[in-house]
């Protein structure tokens, strides 16, 4: 259990990419924008939130997000400036403490148990951090406030945008218990759904299950589950920690028999983790390419390269030779993932799986 000390804020700034270029173009601002390329086979990195209003979240792709908001302005990324945005706005959680946990270029978790800067509130100092980005960048961004990283996330995501939410150590039972069970972080859409035909709809319904029960039922992930509906997360804030793999995956509803349907899923898929990679600038050497059947057995197959692979087209390249290569072996597939491993950066960190749905988006980073 929770030891009564840490003192933890997590920090994501609101639709990063389209606010960075309705900041930076004035003729943008309140209209639907997306981040991206709007060819067919194009991915929307990031959606502003009057796009959003339609449906359009990041990862969906191009021709989606179009259907459902056919006013939608594409705008084509531009990382360098990304990238010097989330350097101020790390300068700035630096001020406050040198426990500064980044996940991407727009969020980030801070311990701010003994603050740099500052009260020892950390209601008070996320106030703080959140008017001075504004103050510095004239971007928003959204804050949770609560004694654990897990906590601390799904917070963040209650009061969007520019807004903040505080969980104290005796509202979080309460808290969770009456969460829908697809708010949890770590939970995605298919989980989730196979969660409410189990009957579970919230946190209190999860919590039900035994330790014996919930493994039996989700395999290693119910340990995880088990732990956070107990708000029970001793993870600190670890500001070395670099990613060791980048990787998304995706179950299908019905199984796939052609060759075609598999390669149209995986040009998303790999659209996905290669726009991650970029977000992080965290390049592999390794392709990975993982294909579940239809009675569940799983078989990967992957390629090294003495540099990484930097370009979209190769990593798409890569995974559909690795297909092609299963291609006899290959008659239901259920699940398909690509995956990205020795990284540019990396160290005995964890690695990021991205779950995700190609109509709404639901990333999964911890």
């Amino acid at each position: 259990m929770w030891d009564g000390k840490r003192k933890i804020i997590h920090i994501d700034m609101d639709a990063f990419y389209a606010s960075v270029e309705q900041r930076d173009h004035p003729e943008l601002k309140g209209i639907p924008v997306a981040v991206g390329g709007s060819s067919q086979r194009g991915v929307v990195a990031s959606a502003s939130y009057e796009a959003r209003q339609y449906g359009v979240r990041s990862a969906m792709p191009s021709m989606t997000a179009m259907r459902l908001c056919p006013k939608l302005v594409f705008v084509k990324s531009r990382f360098d400036v990304y990238r010097e945005v989330s350097k101020q706005i790390r300068d700035i959680f630096h001020q406050y403490t040198d426990l500064v946990e980044p996940l991407s270029l727009d969020e980030a978790y801070l311990d701010v148990t003994e603050p740099k800067l500052g009260p020892p509130s950390a209601t008070i100092l996320a106030r703080n951090i959140l008017q001075q980005i504004f103050e510095e960048t004239q971007l928003t961004a959204s804050a949770g406030v609560s004694f654990n990283k897990f906590l601390a996330k799904i917070a963040s995501d209650i009061n969007k945008p520019n807004g903040m939410k505080v969980i104290l150590p005796q509202e979080a039972e309460a808290f969770l218990d009456a969460l829908p069970i697809e708010k949890f972080h770590g939970i995605g859409r298919v989980t989730a759904k196979k969660m409410k035909q189990m009957g579970i709809f919230s946190g209190k319904d999860l919590k039900v299950l035994d330790k014996i029960q919930i493994v039996g039922r989700f395999g290693k992930a119910g340990l995880h589950y088990y732990n956070m509906v107990r708000a029970e997360d001793q993870r600190p804030v670890n500001p070395n920690r670099i990613r060791k793999s980048i990787g998304a995956e995706r179950t299908f509803s019905e199984d796939l028999i052609e060759i075609s349907e598999m390669k149209d899923k995986l040009r998303y898929i790999s659209r996905v983790v290669f726009d991650y990679m970029e977000k992080a600038q965290n390049y592999g050497r390794t392709i990975t390419l993982k294909i579940k059947s239809s009675d569940f057995v799983i078989n990967t197959r992957s390629r090294s390269f003495g540099s990484e692979v930097r370009q979209y087209d190769q990593l798409l390249k890569v995974i559909f030779e690795l297909l092609d290569d299963y291609q006899e072996q290959i008659e239901a597939v259920r699940l398909l993932g690509v995956s990205v491993s020795n990284l540019l950066k990396e160290n005995e960190g964890e690695g990021i799986q991205l779950e995700f749905e190609f109509d709404g988006v639901s990333q999964e980073e911890e």
